[in-house]
């Protein structure tokens, strides 16, 4: 599965404003919630849980913030660009500004390690990230990230 194929331009969030990871995780679980229909705070709670494992803060800006859920079917995927970046505890003390977030069924563990893995490809790439900075559109960075991917 490419990070293209689930990602749609209605999913991509440009200039979010979130004044602190606490805040952004509360905006995420209330979209996922409205796209699944599975509880915003179960989503939240899990997002949160994730979190105290570990920051899924990646290093140049990027974080992945990510939840496994009982009673999810499909994958679901968002990305956001944050109008200022916030502190996410990354392995470079750098603040975050790109966001990319998966909400994934419990079982799905291969295609979760694969999607991680991937977006850590993606991502560490300066360009691909400068490039995701200066879009436009929604249209443009998905653009960006399908055409990285090929």
């Amino acid at each position: 599965m490419t990070i293209s194929a689930l990602l749609s331009p209605q999913r991509i969030f440009l200039d979010t404003e979130a004044s602190s990871k606490k805040k952004l995780l509360e905006l995420i679980a209330n979209i996922a919630a409205d796209q699944t229909q599975l509880p915003e705070s179960t989503i939240y709670g899990n997002l949160l849980n994730r979190e105290r494992l570990g920051s899924t803060g990646l290093g140049q800006g990027f974080a992945v913030p990510h939840a496994r859920m009982a009673d999810l079917e499909q994958t679901l995927a968002c990305f956001f660009r944050l109008r200022e970046p916030v502190n996410f505890e990354a392995p470079d003390d750098q603040p975050v500004d790109l966001v990319f977030t998966i909400i994934i069924p419990e079982e799905a563990t291969e295609e979760h390690l694969m999607i991680l893995s991937s977006l850590a490809r993606l991502f560490s790439d300066a360009e691909l990230c400068a490039a995701v900075r200066e879009a436009g559109s929604r249209e443009e960075v998905a653009r960006i990230i399908a055409d990285a991917e090929d």
